[in-house]
């Protein structure tokens, strides 16, 4: 089942961005004002929801302020969004509850990135686990278990684990992995990757994993 994505953009062509650009892996539903979102709430509460901080009436910070007071929405990640460089409204933006902030121009990998990496920091579509093969990811209790084994892991191994997990027997490219994992202003060496690939690999071999990372050259990894 698709997760679902509310937007409030009042841009006709970035409207059509965001409905190309996600239909395929979530349910996304553009709204053309704030007011028209927060009317929808009611008749079904979304997984994730995207705010632009311009709109026509109540704008992004309005909405947010109502998003996060409310105890039916409150835990429902919100990803503000507003042009390049308005240092200002990022600030703003994130000291009001918003859980993370996009810039204008965005690119489609990016806002896909953004997204599942807060679906998956928040859990808030009601899925505390996931399980591929004998290995299983518990986000209620930040645990990762092979068959009942547990496997101690760092933060990001943790996040790269499950990020392969929710894609198994899908090739990942690395720029796709480092956007999720470490942030799209990620500044470091390419073999940081590489690193975090091998000692999951280590660890997950000595539980017993039947789950394998694969290498798919020139591209990225997959689990399988």
């Amino acid at each position: 089942m698709k997760r679902t994505v509310f937007v409030a953009e009042d841009d006709p062509a970035l409207q059509q961005l965001y409905i190309y650009s996600l239909e395929n892996d979530f349910d996304c539903r553009v709204f053309g004002d704030g007011e028209s979102l927060m009317d929808a709430l009611p008749s079904g509460a979304p997984d994730l929801i995207i705010l632009d901080v311009m709109l026509p009436g109540a704008d992004g910070f309005e909405l947010l302020s109502r998003i996060k007071s409310e105890k039916e929405t409150s835990q429902i990640p919100v990803i503000m969004v507003s042009v390049k460089g308005d240092e200002i409204s990022k600030v703003r933006g994130l000291n009001s509850g918003a859980d993370d902030y996009l810039s204008k121009p965005f690119g489609v990998l990016e806002l896909v990135a953004r997204i599942r990496a807060n679906l998956r920091k928040n859990s808030v579509s009601g899925d505390e686990k996931i399980i591929y093969k004998n290995v299983t990811i518990d986000f209620s209790k930040h645990q990762v278990t092979v068959g009942n084994t547990p496997v101690q892991t760092t933060l990001k191994e943790y996040n790269l684990l499950a990020l392969l997990c929710e894609n198994a027997d899908k090739v990942l490219k690395r720029e796709t992995i480092f956007e999720e994992v470490w942030g799209d202003g990620f500044i470091g060496e390419t073999r940081t990757l590489d690193i975090h690939i091998k000692e999951l690999r280590k660890k997950l071999a000595e539980a017993g994993s039947e789950a394998v990372i694969k290498t798919i050259r020139g591209v990225g990894y997959m689990l399988a």
